[in-house]
């Protein structure tokens, strides 16, 4: 398996720490707002490279963060009246609702920033006793000068970086590049104490703080939008190494920018959308094939028309797999004949092919194009005269190239109790009022799927077949 590399701009084989395992850390969400479509893709390109590793074998560590302490948070509370984190507290609710709609598998952790204070002050007095950040004002700054490595992500030396960075200008700092790893507090903000008086973290040292402590000192792949590049992962890589010597990651992976009908994502534009609001239209399995229709390093244009391209394209899937199991149920041929293990075979090189598309740094187009390859032999060699074993392994096989990549399920899982939970009681209303059809449809809703209610004497239970 190759995977490009950012650090050293060409495609790696992949060689994890631990054999068979893969530690992830991929930079999530500020939790001030509804995410946005332009990090849905990234959220969903990094879900399926852990779907992937998770299909080739690989038990996935998988972290991914929540800011929930920044000037957007505190700005937000303020003005809305309420604490940091009751904004962080509901907004954390809200991604969760939107990823499960993505069909976006839960991390392994969600760490919040403000979990691990003790943590992050610990971190900043080491490198203040290193010697590669200093105090002023109650403020902390990492030396960027101090670590001769500064820009190597980037590709950017220090002048470089300097000459075409918007800089916060602040003549407090020894350097302008320097960047803030503690502020002091000020009226109306969230404060921890420290050895430099209350404060707060800045943004960058809080992912690699939980990166350490939830997967080591280098970890094998680290993760998100190619916005992050610079200044933040650049800012992680030099306050990680700066402090224990050693490489933050192995593998630096980021996914490129979501453009809406060929221009910059931007409020001022008007086409800014969140996740949500595409999900009214479209279900996830659509939007997953949309934003995987190409490589994950190549910027992708999101229009409506592009979105109902990917939902006609979506259900060549779902109708092969429907007329497949059609023939399923009406063929009288149960195991596979002479000519169906001849086509065994071809759908093992379809495997074997995407497969090979997938090992090349995620390579989510080629895939695709697998699949609708596969689909169209399929379509065209399995007919009333084949097996239900051949049926059975080619409905299998859409559904299992289907997996890393989020899509053609066959049980979708309910993940929101809550919209079980207004079922539930709409069904114990109808019963109340003797509306038995409504009740039973309620009951067999649920179950087609995949839950089954339980009337017990303590009330009704539900649970997941």
């Amino acid at each position: 398996m190759k995977i490009y590399n950012t650090m050293t701009r060409e495609k790696e084989e992949f060689i994890p720490l631990k054999p068979g395992e893969v530690s992830m850390y991929v930079c999530g969400p500020t939790v001030y707002n509804f995410f946005h479509i332009g990090n849905a893709r990234t959220f969903l390109v990094f879900d399926t490279v852990r779907r992937y590793f998770e299909y080739r074998g690989y038990k996935v560590n998988f972290v991914q963060n929540f800011t929930d302490i920044d000037d957007k948070m505190i700005n937000k509370a303020n003005d809305e009246e309420i604490t940091v984190k009751q904004l962080g507290d509901r907004f954390i609710k809200e991604y969760y609702q939107d990823a499960d709609g993505l069909n976006i598998q839960r991390a392994t952790v969600n760490p919040r920033a403000t979990e691990f204070m003790e943590e992050i002050v610990s971190f900043v007095k080491d490198l203040v006793d290193k010697g590669f950040a200093y105090e002023v004002d109650g403020d902390v700054y990492f030396s960027t000068k101090k670590f001769h490595e500064y820009g190597k992500l980037s590709g950017q030396n220090l002048d470089d970086l300097q000459a075409g960075s918007r800089i916060n200008v602040d003549e407090r700092k020894n350097d302008p590049m320097d960047f803030a790893i503690w502020k002091a507090k000020k009226p109306n903000e969230p404060s921890w104490e420290s050895p430099w008086g209350e404060g707060r973290p800045g943004w960058h040292i809080e992912c690699s703080c939980m990166a350490h402590k939830l997967l080591g000192e280098t970890i094998d792949i680290h993760a998100g939008g190619s916005d992050l590049v610079f200044p933040h992962h650049e800012n992680e890589i030099a306050q990680s190494e700066a402090r224990t010597g050693k490489p933050l990651a192995n593998y630096w992976m980021h996914s490129a920018y979501l453009n809406i009908n060929n221009q910059k994502m931007s409020k001022s534009l008007n086409n800014f959308f969140t996740a949500r609001e595409i999900l009214a239209n479209y279900e996830s399995d659509v939007v997953r094939l949309f934003m995987l229709s190409g490589h994950y390093r190549t910027q992708l244009n999101y229009s409506v028309d592009l979105l109902d391209s990917a939902k006609v394209s979506l259900q060549r899937f779902t109708n092969a797999i429907a007329k497949l199991e059609e023939l399923f149920s009406e063929t009288k041929v149960e195991e596979l004949t002479e000519v169906d293990a001849k086509f065994a075979k071809n759908l093992e090189r379809y495997k074997q092919k995407y497969i090979e598309k997938m090992d090349d740094d995620f390579n989510t187009a080629d895939a695709i194009s697998v699949m609708f390859d596969a689909i169209r032999d399929i379509n065209i060699n399995i007919n009333g005269d084949s097996s239900k074993a051949i049926i059975k392994l080619a409905i299998g096989l859409i559904r299992e190239l289907g997996g890393p990549l989020g899509i053609l399920e066959k049980k979708k899982k309910i993940t929101l109790e809550d919209e079980v939970e207004e079922l539930i009681k709409k069904r114990k209303q109808a019963r109340i009022d003797k509306d038995w059809a409504l009740s039973d449809k309620i009951r067999d809703d649920l179950k087609a799927k995949g839950i089954v209610l339980e009337d017990t004497p303590q009330g009704v239970r539900w649970k997941l077949i």
